[in-house]
């Protein structure tokens, strides 16, 4: 099952990478550009972290709900429009996932 949720996580981390990297290069339209980096990579990390957090129960248990909240953070955060005060929640989600994801496997270790 573990082996299972790494080849999606990953699948999806490297289609939320392509975004990310689509929309630096502005190689589409500017609405399309805007779509891909700053909303749909945003919701991409949040379902991977989601995926990792499912995998955290099997290894370690204690940073399953805050991954689950980072990927909320992030899936939330792209949906608010762009001018939001609020806009700044989809990066401390992202931040804090990465975070997590790399205390966790230090203590795995």
């Amino acid at each position: 099952m573990k082996n299972n949720l790494q080849a999606v996580q990953g699948v999806i981390s490297i289609l939320a990478i392509i975004c990310l990297a689509v929309g630096w290069f502005k190689l589409f339209p500017d609405n399309i550009n805007y779509f891909l980096s700053a909303r749909l990579f945003y919701i991409l990390i949040g379902i991977s972290f989601v995926v990792q957090g499912r995998m955290l129960t099997l290894t370690n248990p204690k940073f399953v709900y805050p991954m689950y909240a980072a990927a909320g953070l992030c899936v939330i955060g792209a949906f608010l429009p762009i001018d939001s005060s609020l806009n700044v929640i989809k990066t401390i989600g992202l931040l804090g996932g990465v975070v997590i994801s790399f205390i966790s496997r230090s203590q795995n270790r």
